[in-house]
């Protein structure tokens, strides 16, 4: 752990904890595997996976979060290691390593309770904190810089795309007007302007939920993220290894369904030709699960409400 940087002692209950790891089926041969975490968090997922891992195993786990970095260095094994990155960059990342294929890859999207519980990181519409929103605080623009130079229609685009917000054009119209006379340096400014604008509110939900979704998906480059760590995340399975995906909102879902639907389901050329069935194209990978969290869970984490995992294998190499 570094000198410089002090770790708050947020409660964070890791969701799907034994569903996501139990999928990756670390038994047998496998657990002398390498594996990836690619969202360490707080640590759950890997400190389950290394509990089952061989001594001859391995876990590389990446976040972005230098909380979450410094929380991973407390890991007194020789079997784990991290890297202070998105998991979007993990096949340059493991060829520097010299690791070209792996056993598994767990994705656990989203934001952490310690996250969205500091006020200082600025996620939480709830409590007072700087407009920050970065996962990496060492780099990139915050959240009140973007709020403060962005044009009006880039505003509504980004709170209605990511968001699925339909008030964004007025929403958009009122930080610009606000932004006029003062600077929107807090998430209680933000939440304010939201909340007076948003005349319709969803059952249980506050008004200022999908603009702080939308803007801090926006300012951490998530979707792009998600897009590209897929794509090497398929590359680097070995035929037979799994990926489960953890999602928390419909945007990230959808693409994890998609991409998964995209290896698995090939189209098939026309009938009538005559081709061999050995020759027909196969599928890359198979669809092996979708689970969500049980009642129990619900009831014990409410953050877990809207949790979804994805689990997929890859195929042997096809013909």
């Amino acid at each position: 752990m570094t000198d410089s940087l002090t770790v708050p002692d947020y409660q964070h209950r890791t969701v799907l904890l034994d569903e996501a790891v139990d999928a990756l089926e670390l038994s047998g041969a496998r657990a002398s595997g390498t594996y990836i975490d690619g969202t360490f968090g707080r640590g759950g997922h890997s400190r389950l996976l290394l509990s089952r891992l061989a001594p001859e195993g391995r876990l590389i786990a990446f976040d972005k979060d230098p909380q979450a970095i410094a929380t991973a260095e407390q890991i007194d094994d020789p079997r784990f290691s991290i890297v202070h990155d998105s998991f979007a960059t993990m096949a340059d990342a493991l060829a520097a390593r010299g690791i070209h294929q792996v056993d598994g890859i767990l994705l656990d999207l989203g934001i952490s309770s310690p996250q969205v519980d500091d006020a200082s990181r600025g996620f939480s519409f709830r409590q007072d904190g700087p407009l920050d929103m970065r996962m990496d605080t060492t780099r990139g623009m915050s959240a009140a810089e973007w709020v403060a130079t962005a044009e009006q229609n880039h505003l509504e685009k980004v709170i209605r795309n990511y968001g699925e917000e339909r008030f964004a054009f007025q929403i958009a119209k009122a930080i610009v007007a606000r932004r006029a006379v003062e600077p929107i340096s807090s998430t209680r400014q933000l939440a304010a302007i939201v909340a007076s604008t948003v005349k319709s509110r969803e059952k249980g939900k506050d008004p200022a939920t999908r603009t702080f979704q939308a803007i801090r998906i926006f300012i951490n480059q998530e979707l792009e993220d998600l897009e590209a760590g897929l794509t090497a995340a398929y590359s680097m399975l070995a035929p037979g290894a799994r990926m489960s995906v953890i999602s928390f909102h419909s945007l990230e879902d959808r693409m994890v369904k998609q991409f998964f639907a995209s290896k698995a389901n090939v189209e098939q050329p026309d009938r009538r030709l005559p081709i061999r069935a050995v020759d027909l194209p196969q599928p890359l990978m198979k669809l092996i699960a979708k689970i969500k969290p049980s009642d129990a869970e619900v009831s014990d984490n409410p953050r877990s409400r809207s949790a979804v995992l994805r689990v997929a294998e890859r195929l042997g190499t096809p013909t």
